[in-house]
């Protein structure tokens, strides 16, 4: 692995692919000034920029000012494509079957007593008495998940767009392990918070998979994407893309996943890599 400083760029870079918490956002939520200068001077450059979170479309407001021309986000670590022009409408969603989001919390509550759950839904998160409140959503319906996830009519329902799953005692990775041990060849099971704190989402979908389809779209290959990201969740997206970046302060699974390291998300690890490949791409321009 090279450092942000040393490490080589693709010479005509077309996309530029980060993930939000821990990675483009600062510990407090917020982007720095030098990251908007950043993101701005990579769209006037001609590079497009990907937001790829595994937050619900409805937490995108941190970033929505900041997304140029195509106004698309990756959310839900990749469940839902969303026009954030259009205030966060989905215009793709990947789901996870009803039936198989009740297998997995059956499977879970055996192999991890104790679990509690949630359900994201394409209309907003639902959960458990048990399960940690999400203080931004205050209209969630109170429920044990198998009531969440039931339909009268197979097929009437909301999309579900993954399902979380917590444990209060068990360490995270432990946890992850667990889950993907006794359910992971009928679900994608990955975690990005520093608590164990599963995402659970349909066979196949991950941030990369997703990623790969709208790159697909637009005859953009893997080797000219540039990607970024801290956690399990962007594993995949790391080692799918031609140049990653883990953030200094990423999970050893996300350094061991990239082909780069910049330093922290408090230290704008992004920018710091976008504004040299912004010089490099003008200096490639100029020499040509």
């Amino acid at each position: 692995m090279t450092s942000a400083i040393d490490s080589p760029l693709p010479a005509v870079p077309r996309l530029i692919a980060t993930d939000l918490d821990g990675t483009l956002l600062r510990d407090d939520k917020t982007v720095s000034d030098r990251t908007i200068a950043a993101l701005a001077a990579a769209e006037e450059a001609g590079i497009e920029v990907f937001f790829v979170t595994g937050r619900p479309a409805r937490w995108m407001d941190v970033v929505s000012d900041h997304v140029h021309g195509h106004g698309l986000a990756i959310c839900a670590n990749g469940a839902a494509v969303a026009d954030l022009h259009a205030g966060g409408k989905l215009v793709q969603v990947r789901p996870l079957d009803r039936e198989v989001a009740l297998d997995v919390v059956h499977t879970l509550r055996v192999a991890a007593p104790g679990t509690s759950f949630a359900v994201e839904l394409t209309t907003g998160i639902h959960y458990e008495p048990s399960y940690p409140p999400f203080h931004l959503d205050p209209g969630a319906t109170v429920a044990i998940a198998e009531k969440l996830l039931h339909e009268e009519v197979r097929g009437s329902g909301a999309p579900v767009l993954k399902l979380l799953a917590h444990h209060a005692e068990l360490a995270p990775d432990e946890f992850l392990e667990v889950a993907r041990t006794a359910a992971g060849d009928r679900a994608s099971f990955t975690r990005s918070s520093p608590t164990a704190l599963l995402e659970v989402s349909g066979p196949g979908v991950s941030k990369a998979s997703t990623l790969a389809l709208c790159c697909a779209e637009r005859g953009i290959s893997p080797a000219e994407v540039v990607a970024f990201g801290d956690m399990p969740n962007d594993v995949e997206m790391l080692s799918w893309a031609g140049t990653s970046y883990a953030m200094g302060n990423a999970h050893p699974a996300a350094l061991a996943a990239a082909s780069g390291r910049t330093v922290t998300n408090n230290e704008d690890g992004v920018a710091v890599v976008i504004e040299r490949l912004v010089a490099e791409r003008r200096t490639h321009r100029s020499e040509g």
